[in-house]
């Protein structure tokens, strides 16, 4: 497929083939339609025909080139599948131009510190498992790992102790760079109300933004009716990615964390 792709790379083995499909054609002809010379054009075709695209039949002082189709059948198939794949994760596509126009927005706002101070945000969630399972979702170390970030993101440490006083901490990484946050609960009403705040922190340590969270469980039928508002406190011109993602971000995380209790299959 690699050999393929690349001959097919160049415009003019493109142009070549594109003529060949149409009918066999001799090295003469295809010079004169491409406008290259004769030498040239023999080279391209010998390229095709190393990587299958092509045949060549000696018809006596003649040369006459056919095009395969089998190759070009199994490259159409590669990249239908690949529109395939793109248009099923067209939506997170969509989260990246989102959050580009929002960083764009936001721009023309932080021109200060604490420019976005009291902004609020808010995000609510029907997650088909009791409050119970939820709550285990944001206190559980190992289970608040495995919903509480971006998929493209590792995380290397991760707790939220759910009592007054308790220690929130979110750090991840990526191929560009390590991001920390810390914080502390502030009411913990097992199973049905959290409250912590969380500073998300510059590569110095410095606060960049701190976000005041409140998270409210209500038992449905359906499960649980999950309502996380959030305020920004302590802001600085440099939080603005931070805070201008924020809109964007939360909706595929909690999309995560639906995920992970709709699956689990842990004590009740």
């Amino acid at each position: 497929m690699d050999r393929i792709a690349a001959a097919l790379g160049d415009p003019a083995r493109w142009r070549i083939v594109e003529l060949l499909t149409e009918r066999p054609r001799s090295v003469g002809e295809l010079a004169e339609l491409t406008g290259l010379r004769q030498p040239q054009t023999t080279k391209h075709l010998q390229t095709l025909a190393r990587a299958g695209l092509v045949v060549v039949f000696p018809l006596g002082q003649r040369r006459v080139y056919a095009v395969e189709s089998a190759p070009l059948a199994t490259l159409a198939g590669r990249l239908r599948d690949l529109a395939d794949v793109t248009e099923a994760h067209q939506g997170e596509r969509d989260v990246i131009a989102q959050y580009r126009t929002s960083i764009d927005t936001e721009s023309a706002l932080a021109d200060r510190a604490r420019w976005a101070d009291g902004r609020t945000f808010s995000f609510e969630r029907v997650l088909a498992a009791s409050p119970a399972v939820v709550w285990r979702h944001w206190g559980e170390p190992d289970l608040l790992a495995s919903w509480w970030a971006p998929q493209s993101m590792s995380i290397t440490e991760c707790a939220l102790e759910p009592r007054p006083g308790g220690r929130v901490v979110l750090e991840y990484r990526d191929a560009e760079g390590r991001y920390r946050s810390e914080g502390q609960v502030h009411i913990a009403k097992e199973p049905e109300h959290l409250v912590f705040d969380l500073s998300v922190l510059d590569a110095e340590g410095a606060v960049s933004f701190t976000g005041h969270y409140d998270l409210k469980f209500t038992a449905t039928p359906a499960g649980t009716q999950l309502r996380l508002d959030l305020r920004i406190t302590e802001s600085t011109i440099e939080a603005l990615p931070y805070i201008a993602g924020i809109e964007t971000g939360w909706g595929p995380v909690l999309d995560n964390l639906a995920d992970a209790v709709g699956s689990f299959t842990g004590r009740k």
